[in-house]
């Protein structure tokens, strides 16, 4: 029995849902590998190796903040405070190691906790409270602002080598960070394919009255999501601080519309109930690997932003007509 009223393959067929997402996974495939086509044969450098490190080291923070939009969009919600709380994250760790001389790991901790609490506070509002939590995280994207400037004096604070580290170290010439974002990935992508957790956050966005009655529990679903997006913007805070070596309270501004982008790109549904973390990490690509071309044939940042937004648009088009 369906207890969660979830759409099931008829008896005696291949699953149509999973063959729709294979081929969604594909499709994005030839798309980034038209795009890299495109660029490699428009400009010179595009394909160089040091082009490519280039946007592998752009990527992780803003790959690991849409892993948490992922599970958030799923869930049925959104989060518009993710910028802020980045910012935040990083004026918490910059402070610490500059102007308080807290060692290396607990500054970094910092930087999640205060990712986490931020979290903690809009899953509390929107689970317990009921309120759209389009408003509530609205609300924390000024508070979370306002707390970055006033950790931070409104100033940016460079840090340098107590945070460069983190950026530099690598294994066999990858970087930490890309590391780290990739298993964030990996481990998302178990969290909502193999465990009755990720069912049940599936169900409760799909239609949350059915999931609530048939015994998930929804309240919980919605305070570990947002709880998670905050940790792990947490932890893009510290990617993104150790690329810089810089605190900038002005950081991450707009980072809220990227990752939603690159989610929506990759299919997750803004309805919620359906949506992968690995067709994510191809939306999160789409975007790097266009900005990057983009910026390299001279388009001008007007034109840049244009063709993003068409780029989105589209996406959100397809996602109306797609079936999975």
């Amino acid at each position: 029995m369906n207890q969660l009223n979830l759409p099931q393959p008829k008896e005696g067929t291949a699953n149509p849902r999973w063959r729709a997402r294979l081929g969604s996974v594909f499709g994005m495939a030839f798309a980034l590998i038209g795009l890299i086509i495109l660029f490699g044969v428009l400009t010179d450098h595009f394909l160089s190796m040091g082009n490519v490190r280039t946007i592998a080291n752009q990527i992780p923070a803003l790959l690991i903040v849409s892993v948490g939009m992922t599970f958030v969009l799923i869930s049925g919600g959104i989060d518009l405070s993710v910028g802020s709380v980045l910012a935040l994250s990083s004026g918490v760790m910059g402070v610490a190691l500059a102007r308080y001389s807290v060692p290396l790991f607990p500054a970094l901790l910092l930087a999640v906790c205060a990712g986490l609490l931020c979290g903690m506070m809009n899953g509390i509002i929107v689970a317990w409270w009921r309120l759209p939590s389009f408003i509530v995280t609205l609300g924390m994207l000024e508070a979370a602002r306002g707390a970055a400037y006033l950790v931070t004096d409104s100033q940016t604070q460079y840090i340098g080598l107590k945070i460069e580290r983190v950026a530099e170290a690598g294994v066999a010439g990858i970087s930490v960070p890309f590391l780290v974002a990739l298993l964030v990935v990996i481990s998302g992508h178990v969290i909502l394919t193999k465990t009755v957790l990720g069912r049940h956050l599936v169900a409760t966005g799909y239609r949350e009255e059915v999931a609530h009655y048939s015994g998930v529990k929804t309240r919980g679903i919605h305070f570990f999501v947002f709880s998670l997006a905050g940790a792990l913007t947490g932890l893009a805070a510290i990617m993104h601080t150790a690329r810089l070596s810089a605190v900038d309270p002005n950081a991450g501004l707009g980072l809220e519309l990227e990752a939603i982008a690159a989610v929506v790109i990759g299919g997750t549904s803004l309805a919620g109930g359906r949506g992968s973390v690995l067709r994510t990490t191809f939306g999160v690509l789409i975007i790097a690997v266009l900005g990057n071309g983009l910026a390299q044939v001279g388009a001008q940042e007007p034109t840049k932003r244009l063709i993003t937004g068409l780029v989105i648009v589209a996406a959100v088009i397809l996602d109306h007509y797609r079936k999975d």
